[in-house]
């Protein structure tokens, strides 16, 4: 049985990640375009909730880990002429960096201090975007180059604002990120996050590194988040500030409530169905946050795990 089970979990990601493949032949061109945006989001979401879903810290300034990861691809790009592979490890880089600056100083407090901790990191990376606004475009951003969008594979130059191209290369990011934290909430430190998630100090008292344990979390999750805002920026063209707005943390938060923390394939299926609840709604009404609210409401009411965790708690307690 214990073989089953490993085969199942796999199993049931690559079915979804062939699924998406799929859909790049199938969905017409509007469509094609927004799961695209929604790949990378979705990846965005996986990283945020590596740190709330799983070791259980919540976090109210990941938009500046994922802003870190575009404006580190960007201005690779802009300023410093940059391809796209070394822009897109510049972005991770910087992530990287900064979520580990960040972890060690906002580990020392915890619970509501660290939420508004973390808030406040945010809100200085954001002023000081608009601060050095000659380098970084301030509120008006900045557009990548397309000519300097090109992933090249051997001989062969790919434009990665080609739509086939786009939607293949988020798909890429997302299953390699999804495969990545499959196997890292099934491994041992995995399970050591959910200990620290549910008794910090009985953790501690098995003997725990918990503040080690809790800053490997802040690392990973922020270079998640980094390499999804580098993949927008180079997918997309696109650096601008309102990424690192507060609206830009609470947003993943929602996606992986929505879809089920501590799901593999919640932050996935969270941002998936706002972003269409969204999009259906305001096509029908301006006032389409009274149905978003509507729609989150009933959630939950209904799911209040989130849609995978209820399924996972009522009818396949298997779900990673």
């Amino acid at each position: 049985m214990r073989d089953i089970a490993p085969a199942r979990f796999y199993a049931l990601h690559l079915a979804v990640i062939a699924v998406l493949f799929a859909l790049n032949f199938l969905l017409p061109a509007y469509h094609h375009g927004l799961m695209a945006r929604i790949l990378v989001l979705a990846v965005f979401a996986m990283g945020y909730n590596m740190l709330f879903g799983y070791a259980g810290l919540l976090s109210l300034g990941h938009s500046m880990f994922f802003a870190a990861g575009l404006y580190g691809a960007g201005l690779a790009v802009v300023h410093l002429g940059w391809g796209a592979p070394p822009a897109f490890a510049a972005g991770l880089a910087c992530g990287a960096v900064l979520s580990l600056v960040i972890g060690l100083l906002s580990l020392r407090t915890s619970g509501v201090a660290f939420m508004i901790v973390t808030m406040m990191f945010a809100q200085v990376f954001y002023l000081a975007i608009l601060y050095f606004a000659p380098w970084t475009g301030g509120d008006q951003g900045l557009v990548v180059p397309r000519q300097a969008r090109v992933l090249t594979i051997g001989d062969q130059p790919f434009d990665l604002a080609d739509p086939q191209v786009r939607y293949l290369t988020a798909l890429a990011l997302f299953a390699a990120v999804l495969l990545a934290c499959l196997a890292l909430v099934r491994s041992r430190y995995g399970r050591v996050l959910v200990a620290i998630r549910e008794n910090e100090e009985r953790t501690t008292m098995l003997g725990y590194d918990t503040f080690s344990n809790k800053l490997a979390a802040v690392v990973v999750s922020g270079t998640i988040c980094a390499a999804a805002g580098a993949a927008y920026a180079l997918l997309f063209g696109y650096v601008g500030s309102n990424f690192a707005g507060v609206q830009y943390s609470i947003l993943p938060l929602l996606w992986v409530l929505v879809g089920g923390a501590a799901t593999t394939l919640g932050p996935l299926l969270g941002t998936l169905t706002m972003y269409y609840v969204i999009d259906v709604a305001s096509g029908y009404t301006t006032a389409y946050l009274l149905v978003v609210g509507v729609v989150l409401i009933l959630l939950v009411l209904f799911f209040p795990k989130g849609i995978l965790g209820s399924v996972r708690q009522r009818w396949l307690g298997w779900l990673p």
